[in-house]
């Protein structure tokens, strides 16, 4: 029968911690010490360099569990409670799952824990709630942190770099490479009708996710995402804004269409004015359609609102007329729309010039404080950084405004010549013209009501 050991387990996850005592040599030297003086003289090493004690995925440690299922250890003995996990889940796991049924007893050296006594076992739960505190605040600081780092336009760094940019670590900021104009080009071939399917084989990538991953990401547009919230950063744009905004609205219209039960011109846009319910087309002799109300459809109880509607059905030709003769009838002003977007680039560049300056400001702040170390300049600097993001946070507004601003005129551009251009038009075109500015269409018997995403009067 093999003679139980004792383990002595050493962990250490940074230089920084080999610098302040927690070196390899330093714990093998004091546990050592530690097992002659209470006369554990078989004892064996299992020391894990360079990993963290967040979870335990470390190569030692597993070995050592292994060896303590296979009844080969008698105790394991730590310098610190830390350096078996920083994670209260893991060591109560580690004690109570692994050493306890295997007669394995714990002891760390620091805390004077040892959980063959009660007292021991008691302070083994204290310790570890505390170690996972510890780890906790850690987190929720560096993630504080991080926001402000975002929040000034910085890239919060770690994770894939999108494709199409470099990360310059020093500035902290993405930098776009000779990948950029393949983003462009998926932007352009999008914009001008290609699926996706067609754009990744076209530019050789090797899936089509990828296509559809780098047209939605806003990072291309000079914005970051994170957690959730957007942030206009430092980094250089592939493409506007405004080319953004439109391959985004494309894909919405385009996964609208894919998602309508038919070819029909207005699918997916009528409401009923009565009860509520969507309305459908309804194949009416060989060649006609009219327009139900989905409550008289008993075969999709999910869509009925109110099965005593009593809205009239109408023929779908004479809907599809009155629909297209209010578009048709639409005056625009372009000279309002000039003057929004004037106004709207003279107030981009004031904000422009606010957020340059206020950069210098805290650049010059920056460096005061490194010759002089005095914190009153750091309540100045962060009260300058809250300034700093709340002029990138209306730049960010601004450019939305400009964004909607040139929708708006393109659609309103598309209308002035509709009623020429509309019988040369595709069923298809005709649809994406539809779903560019139309919100939905409510039908009360005989009235109908067009209601538009926007004004495009104004």
């Amino acid at each position: 029968m093999k003679q139980k050991k004792t383990a002595i387990y050493i962990r250490v996850s940074t230089d920084a911690q080999r610098e302040e005592g927690y070196s390899i040599d330093a714990q093998t030297e004091m546990l050592e010490a530690y097992c002659v003086s209470k006369g554990l003289k078989n004892y064996v090493h299992y020391t894990d360099p360079g990993y963290t004690g967040s979870n335990m995925d470390r190569p030692a440690l597993q070995q050592l569990l292994i060896d303590v299922k296979s009844g080969l250890i008698d105790a394991v003995v730590v310098y610190k409670l830390d350096r078996l996990s920083r994670s209260q889940k893991d060591t109560l796991y580690l004690i109570e799952d692994v050493f306890n049924p295997h007669g394995v007893d714990f002891i760390s050296t620091q805390e004077n824990m040892d959980t063959s006594t009660p007292m021991g076992r008691l302070m083994l739960g204290i310790l570890s709630a505390f170690a996972q505190l510890e780890r906790e605040n850690i987190r929720e600081r560096t993630r504080m942190g991080m926001k402000e780092r975002v929040k000034s336009g910085l890239w919060p760094g770690g994770g894939r770099i999108p494709f199409g940019y470099d990360y310059d670590q020093q500035k902290g900021i993405l930098v776009p490479n000779k990948d950029a104009e393949t983003v462009r080009k998926i932007y352009d071939l999008y914009l001008e009708g290609y699926s996706t399917g067609r754009i990744y084989k076209m530019l050789g990538m090797k899936y089509e996710k990828q296509a559809i991953q780098i047209l939605e990401r806003k990072s291309n547009a000079g914005y970051i995402t994170y957690n959730g919230e957007e942030y206009l950063g430092q980094h250089k744009a592939i493409v506007s804004l405004e080319t953004y905004q439109k391959a985004m609205d494309f894909m919405l219209e385009r996964s609208v269409q894919k998602t309508s039960n038919g070819g029909h011109l207005f699918t997916g846009l009528l409401v009923c004015g009565k009860c509520g319910a969507k309305m459908r087309y309804q194949k009416w002799g060989k060649h006609e359609c009219k327009i139900v109300c989905y409550s008289k459809d008993k075969s999709k109880p999910h869509l009925v609102k109110d099965e005593n509607c009593d809205n009239a059905m109408q023929w779908a030709g004479d809907i599809e007329n009155i629909v297209i003769d209010d578009l048709f009838s639409f005056s625009l002003k372009q000279k309002q729309i000039d003057d929004v977007r004037a106004t709207t680039q003279s107030v981009l560049e004031v904000l422009q010039n606010r957020y340059d300056e206020a950069s210098k400001k805290i650049k010059r702040l920056y460096n005061l404080y490194a010759s002089s170390n005095d914190d009153i300049l750091l309540e100045t600097i962060e009260e300058q950084q809250k300034q700093l993001a709340n002029i990138q946070a209306q730049i960010a507004r601004e450019h939305e405004r400009n964004a909607l601003t040139n929708k708006i005129e393109s659609v309103k551009k598309t209308l002035e010549t509709l009623e020429e251009t509309w019988e040369h038009m595709t069923k298809q075109e005709q649809k994406n013209v539809v779903r560019s500015c139309v919100e939905k269409i409510v039908i009360s018997d005989s009235d109908i009501e067009v209601f538009y995403k926007f004004d495009i009067a104004t």
